[in-house]
C-alpha cells in the first residue's frame, strides 16, 4: 500500500517520524511531505522517504526574513498557489494521502477539491478545536474540511465526542490511541547550555501560546514564591504570543532571579536537556485534547502538574497531580507538595514513567492506523 503523509508545516515532525517509520516497518510504502528541513528538526527517516514538498521558497528567504509577519505572508501566499495550482502528483499516486494537520484551512480547500475522488483522504484531528480558537484566518472554515474525508482519526474519546457534536458523522471517526514518544537525546553541549540548579526546578515547555496556560504557571509560582518557597521556574519553547508582561509581572514582584527563560525554536536535543534537568513538569492547558508534549516527556520520569482539561482529566490516578483549567491557586496548591518534598516527587516520577512504559507502542498504532486504511479502501471499492 503506498501512503503519502502530509504535514506541509511540519507541525509534529516527531509524531509523523514516529508513525511513518512503524508503518513502513508493517509493510506500507511511505512519504512524508512536508517543509525543507531546518536545523532544529530531527527527523531521520528509517524505512519511509521523506519529501520537502511544500514552503520550498519561502523557507529560503526564512534567514532574511526572519519569523516575522513578512515571513508569515510569504509563507501563506506560497502555500496558496501551492494548494490551487502546484504539483499534486506524488499525492494522488498514493493509495491514501494521511493528512496530519491542514495548516491554512482557505489554501487547504482548495487542495482537496482537486484530490477528491482521485485518492483516499484520511485526517488526524489531533484537537476537535484544532487552532485553538486563536488562529483568525488561519483555522476559519477548518470544520467543512472534514466532510470532505474518507476517515478521521482521534486519539481519544474527547475529540470523537466533541466532533460528533459538531455533526461529524460518527462512522468516519476511528480511535487510535497516541503512543508515548522519544525527543532526540540531549547531547553534551545541550546539557551544558542548561545549567543545573540547587533548587527544584518546573519546567513548561514547547510553544507557548495563551491556551497553554503559562500566565497561569507564573501566577500560580508568584504565590508560592511570596509564600516563602524557594524554587525556579523555567520557560522554555519558542513564544506565539506577547511574553513580556509576564516577565515583567515576575520582576516587578521582586523574583526575576527564580524565572529562567530559554525562548526561540529549540532542537529536541535542547528540550531533551530541559527535561532531564527538571524536577517538575506543568502542564497548566487550558484546552486540549491530546499532548504531544505531555507524553514525550512521560519516559523522563519526573512529577507532573496538569490541568484537568482533555486527556488530562482521564489520566489514571497517580499519573499526575491535577487542578481545575484555568484555575491558578489551584494550580499553585497542586505544585505545593512537590515542591517542598523530594520523595513526594520521586514517587510521582516513577508513576509517570510506569505509566508511559504501560501505554501502547508505535507498532500498536501503525497496525490500527493500517487496518483503517484497508477498511476505507474496502468501502470506497
Amino acid at each position: 500500500m503506498k501512503v503519502a503523509m502530509l504535514d506541509p508545516s511540519l507541525f509534529t515532525g516527531r509524531y509523523d517520524d514516529s508513525l511513518c517509520a512503524a508503518l513502513a516497518g508493517q509493510g506500507a510504502d511511505v512519504t512524508l511531505l512536508g517543509r525543507p528541513m531546518r536545523t532544529t528538526d530531527a527527523i531521520v527517516p528509517h524505512g519511509y522517504a521523506y519529501m520537502p514538498h511544500f514552503f520550498r521558497r519561502s523557507e529560503k528567504l526564512r534567514d532574511r526574513l526572519g519569523n516575522g509577519r513578512a515571513f508569515r505572508l510569504t509563507k501563506a501566499a506560497e502555500y496558496g498557489l501551492a494548494c490551487a495550482l502546484g504539483d499534486l502528483t506524488p499525492l494522488i499516486a498514493a493509495d491514501v494521502a494521511h493528512i496530519q494537520w491542514l495548516p491554512l484551512a482557505p489554501a487547504d480547500r482548495l487542495m482537496l477539491h482537486r484530490l477528491k475522488g482521485r485518492t483516499a483522504l484520511v485526517h488526524t484531528v489531533h484537537n476537535a478545536d484544532a487552532y485553538h480558537a486563536d488562529a483568525g484566518l488561519q483555522g476559519r472554515g477548518y470544520r467543512a474540511l472534514l466532510d470532505g474525508m474518507d476517515a478521521l482519526i482521534v486519539h481519544g474519546d474527547t475529540t470523537r465526542a466533541a466532533l460528533i457534536a459538531q455533526g461529524v458523522d460518527p462512522a468516519r471517526i476511528h480511535i487510535t490511541p497516541h503512543p508515548p514518544m522519544r525527543l532526540a537525546s540531549a547531547s553534551a553541549a545541550d546539557l551544558a547550555a542548561v545549567p543545573a540548579s540547587t533548587k527544584p526546578r518546573l519546567l513548561f515547555f514547547g510553544t507557548i501560546r495563551p491556551y497553554k496556560g503559562v500566565d497561569l504557571a507564573v501566577d500560580a509560582c508568584l504565590s508560592l514564591w511570596r509564600d516563602g518557597h524557594d524554587f525556579d521556574l523555567m520557560l522554555a519553547g519558542k513564544p506565539f504570543m506577547d511574553v513580556a508582561p509576564l516577565l515583567a509581572r515576575v520582576a516587578d514582584a521582586g523574583f526575576a532571579d527564580r524565572l529562567l527563560t530559554d525562548f526561540g525554536f529549540l532542537t529536541e536535543g535542547r528540550l531533551d536537556a530541559h527535561m532531564a534537568r527538571a524536577d517538575i513538569m506543568v502542564f497548566p492547558y487550558r484546552h486540549i485534547d491530546s499532548s504531544g508534549a505531555f507524553l514525550s516527556a512521560l519516559h523522563h520520569g519526573k512529577a507532573m502538574v496538569t490541568s484537568d482539561a482533555g486527556m488530562f482529566g482521564q489520566l489514571p490516578d497517580g499519573v499526575a497531580i491535577r487542578a481545575a483549567a484555568g484555575n491558578a491557586p489551584a494550580l499553585a496548591a497542586a505544585l505545593l507538595p512537590l515542591v517542598q518534598s523530594a520523595a513526594i516527587r520521586q514517587a510521582q516520577g516513577v508513576a509517570a514513567r510506569a505509566y508511559g512504559d504501560d501505554m501502547g507502542s508505535w507498532n500498536d498504532m501503525a497496525v490500527a492506523t493500517m487496518n483503517i486504511y484497508q477498511s476505507m479502501l474496502a468501502a470506497r471499492a
